[in-house]
């Protein structure tokens, strides 16, 4: 397969028209970037992956990391990509300047890491845990800490992780038993933590680890967590390093991403665990969020990327692939007929847009979130910078979750259009179904990310960031309603939006009552539905851009890519955003059916 992973073209037309990533680029702190300088960046980071990623990404998986004589060996690509990733800005891109960093706006960083996550999802991972590792210890931890491990990290000499996880305490970080006493000016950590990316390998100079841990006295509950700079190896004065009593008890073997080492660790098997305290005893957790919400947003770029390149995969397939064929005006098949590539079958061609308009759809919802980001950051005025921070924190559960669920769904459609060479090794397609499998667990599962949406961020600030976020989809509606052609869209999306409110009514009846289980009972549900009218919204944003650029003549790109979205969006519009028609009967029924009662419902 030629290295068809992603459409360089779609990025392009999201980043500088649909998004318009000038407006970022406008701000005085991206002043010195152009559309120019990032047109060569992608160009150069599409060369790179061409070269150094892709076509390692099936070695990866038949290759897979392992635990042997109590180290991580992973593929050589790892440590070459590292150290390329500090040469080449990966890693500092998106850091100010006065950390060291390239103060690259979101947007581009992420239109960077989606072009690798594509090519090769086992290797980003790796970059992507050491960027919010280095960003937690730049905002939170002393200058002394920053000075010690940050330049190393954004040069990709050491690498970095985050640490929640306990053997007994997955999801519910209240329950994290891992210990850190004070010792002078550090303090001695004791405890285990699972599930750890990229947390050891063979290769690596050095890990920094950030731990979540428990100082003796400190209140119970997410209270009394405090978070630490643990690295594997301790820097010395100079210059030198010496054990710091991790140990890398096994690796865990996955059934996808198996060239991204996932570590059991302990600390302070030995008594000799050091660990810097971040910031304030038992702020823990509200400076992990930092990483969190940007991991997440990487988790919905990652599972976008595998679907992008799927869809690729599977387009080219059904380009190259004759079987059966057309029905003649008669009904029947011309056995005398050629067989027809399987490209010309109608639900061939409907699994495809499937595949593109949740991929091209899930692409635009992590450039939007990246460009919240941006201005929450850049704007001179305090109340722009307020408003598309909320607009932010209401979308990333969203950003995290759609690309999850529903990029699984098109890669399993990927998968059918190859039929049982689908199911087959030789084929890629099965490789991009398992991969994708754990994006909707990774950093919050899809129930978390729901109850996270419909119990915090709806509500929050009494409801601003939903009424920011309807202002933001009204103003497309409207823009779109200049077009006649796109005018009954716009009018299907506006229904949809009175539909969210009829839905949220009946929701909050039981918020008020204070039976909150009941409240986020449905949150599953909720999430579906509200995220297929938003990816509904950006495909209407998409088809308008498209629309305007064949009104004005543009020859940036042919005629048939722009109607190509329109295309993709009426397709959507016919076969998604009606699903949320029945997603509304079942979160509005009153019926409580999954609640735990006395009723022995598993009997």
């Amino acid at each position: 397969m030629a290295n068809q992973y992603v459409d360089l073209e779609t990025l392009k037309f999201l980043l500088y028209k649909v998004h318009g990533v000038q407006e970022v680029l406008d701000q005085e702190r991206y002043a010195d970037y152009d559309k120019e300088s990032v047109d060569m960046l992608l160009n150069s980071v599409k060369d790179f992956s061409d070269k150094e990623l892709f076509p390692y990404f099936r070695e990866m998986d038949e290759n897979p990391a392992h635990f042997k004589d109590g180290e991580i060996v992973v593929h050589p690509q790892v440590n070459k990509y590292m150290k390329a990733g500090g040469e080449m800005g990966f890693i500092s891109g998106g850091f100010p300047y006065e950390d060291g960093g390239m103060q690259l706006p979101s947007m581009v960083v992420n239109a960077s890491a989606f072009i690798q996550d594509a090519a090769n999802n086992h290797l980003p991972g790796y970059i992507g845990l050491t960027v919010g590792a280095a960003e937690l210890i730049t905002h939170f931890a002393s200058k002394e800490l920053n000075e010690t491990y940050v330049p190393k990290m954004l040069e990709g000499t050491w690498g970095g992780t985050m640490c929640l996880t306990e053997p007994q305490a997955g999801s519910s970080l209240s329950d994290i038993v891992t210990s850190a006493t004070p010792n002078g000016d550090t303090y001695k950590i004791h405890g285990q933590k699972i599930f750890i990316s990229g947390g050891d390998y063979v290769g690596s100079e050095n890990i920094v680890h950030l731990v979540l841990a428990r100082v003796k006295g400190a209140p119970a509950g997410t209270k009394g967590i405090s978070l630490f700079v643990v690295p594997k190896k301790r820097p010395n004065a100079d210059g030198s390093l010496s054990s710091n009593d991790v140990q890398t008890v096994t690796d865990f073997q996955k059934m996808g991403q198996r060239g991204y080492c996932t570590t059991h660790l302990f600390f302070g098997d030995k008594e000799d665990c050091q660990g810097w305290l971040v910031g304030e005893e038992n702020q823990g957790l509200k400076y992990m969020f930092l990483m969190m919400n940007g991991a997440r947003i990487a988790v919905g770029r990652g599972a976008a990327a595998i679907a992008s390149a799927a869809y690729q995969a599977s387009l080219n397939y059904a380009n190259e692939r004759a079987q059966g064929r057309q029905l003649t005006s008669t009904g029947k098949k011309d056995a005398n007929q050629e067989q027809t590539l399987i490209i010309n079958h109608p639900d061939v061609r409907r699994m495809l847009l499937l595949q593109k308009v949740v991929t091209e759809g899930s692409q635009s919802l992590v450039f939007l979130a990246a460009k919240y980001h941006d201005l929450s950051l850049s704007s001179a005025d305090a109340d722009v910078r307020e408003k598309y921070n909320l607009l932010l924190e209401i979308m990333t559960p969203v950003v995290k979750t759609y690309p999850s669920e529903m990029g699984r769904v098109a890669v399993d459609n990927g998968l059918q259009v190859l039929g049982g060479y689908g199911f087959c090794a030789d084929y890629v397609l099965q490789q991009y179904l398992r991969d994708i499998r754990i994006s909707a667990l990774y950093e919050g599962t899809t129930g978390i990310q729901s109850q996270d949406l419909l119990g915090r961020k709806i509500t929050m600030n009494d409801g601003k960031a939903l009424q920011l976020l309807s202002e933001e989809i009204q103003a497309s509606i409207k823009a779109a309603m200049g077009h006649e052609s796109l005018a009954p869209y716009a009018k299907k999306l506006g229904g949809k939006l009175a539909l969210t409110q009829e839905v949220l009514q009946s929701l909050m009846g039981f918020a008020m009552k204070g039976d909150y289980q009941r409240f986020l009972a449905d949150a599953t549900p909720f999430m579906e539905f509200f995220s297929n009218i938003l990816v509904g919204w950006l495909w209407l944003d998409i088809a308008r851009e498209a629309q305007n650029a064949l009104v004005t003549g543009s020859t940036e790109n042919s005629t048939d890519f722009y109607e190509s979205k329109i295309h993709a969006m009426q397709f959507y519009f016919k076969y998604e955003l009606p699903k949320t028609t029945g997603l509304a009967e079942i979160i509005m029924d009153k019926q409580a059916l999954t609640l735990n009662t006395d009723k022995k419902v598993f009997a």
